[in-house]
């Protein structure tokens, strides 16, 4: 039996890639109609159409690799989340080397010189850590070699221009990838095509196919997938769509305390299959499967896009289910990396921003997030989960004194005065007192602030809910107040669900 070989590759500037559109859309080619009235901007369709093909280049090619050197399919052990690994007998590794090699330069050409395919290989002798260790020493150094654009050797300045060459096909790739039942390799530039290749592989949650959820959210005439814009005006309260990201945290430690491959494997299809299989059912829920699209599923990530409101719970929800399969599946690992998922939600400025610019204001916030592990970024704070279910309960007693009891939605953005951070009246200024040194005058002038109609003073259960928003605002202690940062979440939740 001859000598085998691992062989790990990765890609590198996904998040450079599809943060960086180009400012104006390039005329359309020859043969190439402008889109319908109606129809969703030609931007988006560029934008689903970089990251259907980013996230889809981890799967197609080590599968490519394996069918051009005529080696069966079990010799991939784990592929998607812009990495693969793969197992090679050694006499395959000059064919290997070649085959990646020019599948790197199309790569690059493609992406405008922001995308870039660099992999390791190594002999499996020994054990997996040292295998592993060996590796990881291997594949840094050649990222450390050379800079994504730097073709040189020195350091080029960076360009995407070369990017907007390949648009059109961006465009066409994620129409044909809405409908197609597989996806092909080709021999061409741009590596895939949606349907039939040369090698081709079902796109599917079956052993031999690739898992690549789809969901999208139909427009209003069902002819195709809804635009922001319209998923905006499905929004309750504000009119306004935004970006959820979510990330599973410490995921490297993880890998990094396995044991052997068989586990690495294993954890790694354990992510895989929950974000294909769960993302799919979360976006067909009748809350919200006209309101939100799935951008992308990938190996431990995701991203959604859709109406503001049904962002928040389809977050919580899907933060409880990896909550129970990470601590049913991985009851046996110690620690708590790869154990939680935090997640970040950036809201776009107008209905029409462009995907990719908050795509990358979720991606920062995102970061944030991940900083404090276990926590979600939303509205410039960042809570724990269950500090977001509390932000969840004050949120409902605010709107219910707006809409139940008549008190003037004004008061809400009297209650934002608070915070330090709120914009400051023109020509008012703040005073030791704003900083809520004085627990007794605090109190007071909330309970000016709150005050709802006749009736409603009167009535028990206002008396009640008041009672309670300003306990959730400030805290159970009377004697110091201490503005919590769930409290100015639940605000702003207030604030977006009651404007009309």
């Amino acid at each position: 039996m001859s000598l085998q070989i691992f062989l790990r590759g990765k890609i590198l500037g996904v998040e450079q890639f599809l943060s960086a559109l180009p400012e104006r859309e390039p005329p359309p080619r020859a043969g190439e109609d402008e889109p319908p009235s109606g129809r969703a901007p030609r931007a988006v369709d560029d934008f689903e159409g970089r990251v259907d093909w980013a996230s889809l280049l981890s799967e197609v090619l080590p599968r490519a690799l394996l069918a051009e050197l005529g080696l069966p399919k079990v010799l991939l052990g784990m592929s998607g989340g812009h990495e693969f690994l793969a197992v090679l007998p050694m006499e395959a590794r000059p064919r290997a080397e070649e085959f990646l090699a020019a599948a790197a330069r199309n790569i690059e050409r493609v992406s405008g010189s922001t995308l870039r395919l660099v992999w390791a290989s190594t002999e499996n002798l020994g054990d997996w850590t040292i295998v592993r260790r060996r590796l990881g020493d291997e594949m840094q150094a050649k990222i450390g070699a050379r800079l994504p654009g730097d073709s040189t050797g020195e350091f080029a300045p960076f360009s995407t221009a070369a990017a907007g060459d390949f648009s059109g096909y961006f465009r066409s790739l994620a129409a044909g990838l809405r409908q197609a039942r597989s996806v092909g390799w080709t021999e061409s530039e741009t590596l895939m095509e949606a349907g039939e290749g040369k090698h081709a592989w079902p796109l599917s949650r079956d052993p031999d196919g690739i898992p690549f959820p789809r969901h999208a959210a139909p427009a209003d005439d069902d002819a195709g997938p809804a635009s922001p814009a319209t998923l905006a005006a499905r929004a309750r309260g504000r009119k306004t769509w935004g970006m959820l990201r979510g990330e599973v945290d410490h995921i490297e430690i993880r890998f990094r305390r396995a044991q052997s491959v068989e586990e690495t494997i294993q954890i790694s299809t354990l992510y895989k299959q929950f974000f294909a299989g769960e993302l799919e059912v979360l976006c067909s829920m009748p809350e919200s499967w006209r309101k939100l699209t799935l951008v992308y599923s990938g190996g431990n990530d995701f991203a959604v896009y859709g109406a503001w409101d049904a962002l928040i719970p389809f977050a919580r929800e899907l933060q409880r289910l990896f909550h129970r399969v990470s601590e049913e599946s991985l009851k046996d690992y110690p620690g708590a990396e790869g154990k939680t998922i935090s997640m970040a939600i950036a809201l776009a400025p107008g209905p029409d921003t462009p995907l990719a610019h908050v795509f990358a204001e979720a991606g920062e916030n995102l970061e944030v997030a991940k900083s404090a592990a276990n926590c979600i970024a939303i509205f410039g704070r960042t809570l724990e989960w269950k500090h977001l279910a509390d932000a969840a309960d004050t949120r409902t007693t605010m709107t219910r004194m707006v809409l139940e009891f008549g008190v003037p939605p004004q008061f809400l953005y009297e209650l934002a005065n608070f915070y330090r951070d709120a914009p400051q009246i023109p020509g008012q200024r703040r005073t030791r007192q704003d900083r809520l040194e004085r627990p007794w005058r605090f109190h007071r002038r909330l309970n000016r602030v709150i005050h709802g109609s006749a009736a409603a003073a009167r009535s028990r259960d206002f008396q009640k809910l008041r009672a309670d928003l300003i306990a959730d605002f400030t805290g159970r202690h009377a004697a110091q107040v201490r503005l919590r940062p769930a409290g100015r979440v639940a605000l702003e939740w207030a604030r977006l669900e009651t404007e009309t």
